[in-house]
């Protein structure tokens, strides 16, 4: 094990991309606190970083640890606040916090979408990473030493569409500008924020790509992916720069995977 590097939270680190850069950080010395909907993704996430400690729901109490399970849902205001007084308890302050929970709506056309189904997609990918963000800045800017680094999963949708996607795209778009804002209103309190776009790493939600997934000329084409760990390798290499040096956008994805135009 690393130094110890400072204090983490990973959103949605019960699977996939925040699995592995949750366990990234742990190995680089971080302590993590992982937040998620799912308590026992989560607690499986930190046994595999070597240290389960012991989980609980937000505003629960629970002793100290290197990683610190916590159910949150990301798009509840109440939920969220509650979720950094845990951190603010346990670890006493945060360094770096990776907004990475995100869902997606059924792959049909816009006019079938249901508001529903809408909003389900805005709350998690839009409102959650702001409402992470802004608890993320009360903190930074209080703590001593002050600030720290925001780091956005934006996707390859926050360039370009995939058919039928909507509330993705337009929420992934939107982070965009949210990471921007961050990064302009936090500098003067030492706060750097950065995004980083992915396309195709190879994690349960795109193993369906194997089989092929629609194109934009009406086709299905299987695409390529990439492993999941040269995404927590990005990510971890935006986290290690000092507060006076910042990486505002990186896009890491499969060499082959359709982008430019989806084709």
């Amino acid at each position: 094990m690393a130094d110890h590097r400072g204090y983490a939270l990973v959103t949605g680190a019960g699977s996939g991309i925040g699995r592995a850069v949750s366990l990234a950080l742990r190995s680089a010395g971080y302590s993590v606190a992982l937040a998620g909907r799912g308590l026992a993704a989560l607690e499986e996430t930190a046994k595999l970083g070597g240290q389960a400690g012991k989980a609980g729901q937000a505003g629960q109490e629970a002793r100290p640890t290197r990683m610190l399970p916590v159910g949150a849902d990301v798009g509840d205001p109440g939920s969220v606040r509650a979720l950094f007084a845990r951190i603010k308890e346990e670890f006493g302050r945060l360094d770096l916090l990776f907004n990475n929970a995100g869902t997606g709506a059924p792959a049909i056309p816009m006019e079938d979408l249901s508001y529903e189904q809408w909003m389900a997609v805005v709350d998690v990918n839009l409102t959650g990473a702001f409402l992470c963000a802004q608890e993320a800045i009360r903190m930074m800017k209080t703590q001593d030493p002050r600030g720290g680094r925001i780091i956005n999963n934006g996707s390859i949708s926050a360039h370009t569409p995939r058919p039928r996607s909507a509330p993705y795209t337009a929420t992934k778009h939107a982070i965009t500008g949210l990471t921007k804002c961050i990064s302009l209103d936090g500098r003067k309190y030492d706060i750097a924020c950065g995004q980083i776009d992915i396309g195709n790493a190879a994690t349960a939600m795109t193993e369906r790509m194997a089989g092929g997934v629609p194109q934009a000329d009406g086709s299905l084409a299987a695409e390529p992916r990439m492993d999941v760990r040269h995404v927590a390798d990005a990510v971890l290499y935006m986290a290690s720069l000092p507060l006076d040096a910042n990486v505002a956008f990186m896009t890491v994805m499969a060499t082959k995977m359709p982008f430019a135009g989806r084709g």
